[in-house]
């Protein structure tokens, strides 16, 4: 289980930063950076990944309440058809950080890509099963995300984005061929841009 070893292993403040939503197919990328506080750092915190979506929702409380600070930030859909994916996580991640009511000295970040942070950078591979500052970024990221593919299953029906959150899945298949992709369909992506190519076939029939 992730805890607090990383973090303490740096000097000054120390905060945890994941993502959510790199591979999905619509929506956009959120990022997360947290500050916890060493004497309330909540319980059953985990990789997102690995809880449910009720254990996410209760942490995401937790979270908020006991931290010393955090932010979530997003990179939207035109960022990343602007930039890419790779640099559009990197921006949210940077917002979330800026974000943050307490400038942190070192950012302890998922992975093993260095984003330009306006603070140290330090890469931890399988962050998010390791330090509890990230496991705790990688809830607020997951759930901010999730809320806002809800909101744009409202917006956008028929796509069913309040179950699969924009990833694949066969509904979002069978729904990119009938309806064809929406605004907040990343239209970079090999899947978008065969189903704008099957609907051009069809409207030439």
């Amino acid at each position: 289980m992730p805890d607090l070893t990383l973090e303490l292993q740096c000097m000054g403040l120390v905060c945890g930063v994941d993502e959510a939503g790199r591979g999905p197919w619509a929506g956009p990328v959120s990022a997360a950076a947290v500050i916890l506080d060493a004497r309330r750092v909540p319980a059953g915190l985990n990789d997102s990944k690995k809880l449910t979506a009720k254990a996410r929702e209760a942490l995401e409380t937790e979270i908020k309440l006991q931290a010393r600070a955090w932010c979530v930030a997003f990179a939207s859909v035109e960022e990343i058809a602007e930039l890419n994916i790779l640099q559009a996580t990197g921006l949210a991640m940077r917002r979330a950080v800026e974000g943050l009511a307490h400038a942190p000295s070192v950012a302890l970040v998922d992975g093993n890509y260095r984003f330009a942070l306006p603070c140290e950078v330090r890469t931890v591979v399988g962050g998010d099963g390791r330090s509890a500052s990230i496991a705790a970024a990688s809830i607020l990221a997951k759930t901010a995300r999730d809320r806002v593919m809800v909101e744009m299953d409202a917006l956008y029906p028929g796509y069913g984005f309040a179950s699969h959150k924009g990833y694949h899945a066969e509904t979002h298949v069978q729904a990119l061929r009938s309806l064809g992709p929406c605004p907040i369909h990343r239209r970079g992506w090999a899947p978008i841009r065969d189903a704008l190519q099957t609907l051009d076939l069809l409207k030439q029939d």
